[in-house]
């Protein structure tokens, strides 16, 4: 597979044309940057519980926020990691885990140098 963009060129460029001055594109990647930490944290307060909805609920909510900023690998392990649930107990989902931590955190410094360098 050919080295795809952290984020999808066409959904940044199309929140960026929501707003004149690119303000709309920071509002969007500041409220990912805040909720998805949380959403992890949700992910591995569920898993440690046994609590397979809220786990899956929280997998889901990721995937679809990682769609609305154009991060899609995040998107696509989130969906794996959703769907995995639904099949798996969710106690062995800790290295899928680890893998949205890694892909959030490749995606969180691609939205802050894009969010800083549109200043």
């Amino acid at each position: 597979m050919p080295d795809q963009p952290v984020l999808d060129p066409a959904t940044i460029a199309s929140l960026r044309e929501l707003s004149d001055d690119g303000e709309f594109l920071k509002e969007i990647a500041g409220i990912f940057l805040s909720d998805t930490p949380e959403r992890i944290a949700e992910l591995e307060r569920s898993q440690a519980a046994g609590d397979t909805v809220t786990f899956t609920r929280a997998a889901h909510s990721i995937k679809g926020s990682a769609a609305n900023i154009g991060a899609t690998a995040l998107g696509a392990i989130a969906s794996r990691l959703e769907s995995a649930a639904k099949a798996t107990p969710i106690a062995q989902l800790t290295p899928q885990i680890e893998d949205v931590k890694a892909e959030f955190a490749v995606v969180r410094a691609e939205l802050e140098k894009l969010t800083s360098a549109s200043t």
